[in-house]
């Protein structure tokens, strides 16, 4: 058997291990210190680089707990609604039900697969008929393309609802130079093992408001009031980024311009390669859009070839692939939860893949991929 070809493994600059050795040599390795601090900088910096003391970050265990904390800090409480992209990984829509509140989940747009600003406004002006206004809007940016934020912000305006944008999967994507993580009032980010950077296991959460950052950090600390003794006047969670985590982020901060490109290196060798038939369509940015590619995704479009033929045919030469995410509202757990939309992201997981995508694939996994693909169709 020849060697596995990971979906997207992780990749090291060679800086990593200098900033988890200063952990190690200055005894911070307890949670906190000089790492999470820099990290944070270093995110700011680089979601905003001509204004960074405008953002605000509070370095996380994961993304799912910054999307957690997010909804604690927009006031969500049990028995409200929550408004959620129904094409996404449950850690979109978990931590709603962790506060006892509702989804109500909204069907994709084929431009970019995110939520459909359409459907998002004919849900809110049902829930409000229903006299069940949603508290917040929660948007993908779906394997690193950019949601239609300029339409979405729009509607979460026109309705004041706040806006809390999952960029876990889109760190250094934008729409016409604003990044994503920038739109929401406050957003949430991962560095977990696959994603374009990471930490081994790590996320952030981004606001604008420093007040929402502070309190972040105060809540995923245990939430310990300032005292001598240890103090609770509020629920916490053991949610920080430890010191040596982070040291692997600051490594990883430094190649992350670098990682992007490499990525859509592998977007534009499928285009390339692919180009001779229509049987596979990948997806495209719509103008003004960038996307930081972290997975190449594909619909298959063949009478009898699907995207199962694919993935097995991948599997057997030890190639990893996967299906599109399994859209929420199709969930056995969510399935009471409302859901607006005409079916869009159901045929998408029915046709789509996500293609090996990591940014360290070398020109022979290329060439093995090309080559198991092929063979399904010669």
């Amino acid at each position: 058997m020849q060697p596995k070809i990971w979906l997207s493994s992780p990749h090291m600059g060679g800086n990593e291990s200098k900033f988890v050795n200063e952990a190690f040599d200055s005894n911070w390795v307890a949670p906190l210190g000089p790492n999470v601090n820099g990290l944070e900088k270093d995110i700011a910096r680089f979601l905003l680089p001509e204004n960074e003391n405008n953002i605000h970050v509070a370095a996380l265990s994961s993304g799912t707990a910054a999307i957690h904390l997010g909804l604690i800090l927009l006031g969500i409480k049990a028995g409200d609604e929550v408004i959620c992209q129904s094409m996404t990984f449950s850690a979109s829509a978990n931590p709603i039900a962790y506060q006892g509140a509702t989804p109500v989940f909204i069907d994709s747009e084929s431009d970019t697969w995110n939520m459909s600003p359409q459907f998002l406004e004919k849900a809110i002006k049902d829930r409000i008929a229903k006299g069940r206004k949603p508290k917040a809007i929660i948007p993908v940016h779906l394997y690193g393309m950019p949601a239609k934020m300029d339409e979405i912000m729009a509607i979460a305006n026109q309705y004041e609802i706040p806006v809390l944008e999952d960029a876990a999967e889109a760190l250094g994507s934008h729409i016409n130079g604003k990044m994503c993580g920038t739109y929401g009032v406050i957003a949430a980010l991962s560095f977990n093992g696959n994603k374009i950077i990471t930490t081994s296991g790590g996320g952030a959460m981004v606001a604008h408001q420093p007040e929402l950052a502070e309190k972040a950090r105060f809540l995923s600390t245990q939430a310990r009031d300032p005292a001598p003794h240890y103090l609770h006047s509020h629920i916490g969670y053991n949610y920080r980024m430890s010191n040596i985590c982070a040291g692997i982020g600051r490594g990883q901060m430094e190649v992350l311009p670098q990682r992007v490109l490499q990525r859509r290196a592998n977007f534009e060798w499928y285009g390339k390669v692919l180009n001779d038939t229509d049987a596979i369509q990948l997806l495209k940015e719509p103008d003004g859009y960038y996307s930081n590619h972290w997975l190449t995704t594909v619909l298959i479009k063949h009478p009898v070839i699907t995207r199962e033929t694919i993935r097995l045919a991948l599997d057997k030469v030890n190639i990893e692939s996967r299906p599109l995410w399994k859209p929420m509202h199709c969930q056995p757990v969510f399935k009471d939860a409302p859901f607006y939309g005409d079916g869009t992201a159901e045929k998408l997981f029915e046709n789509g893949l996500c293609l090996p995508s990591g940014s360290n694939l070398t020109d022979e996994e290329r060439n093995r991929i090309l080559t198991a693909i092929r063979a399904v169709f010669s």
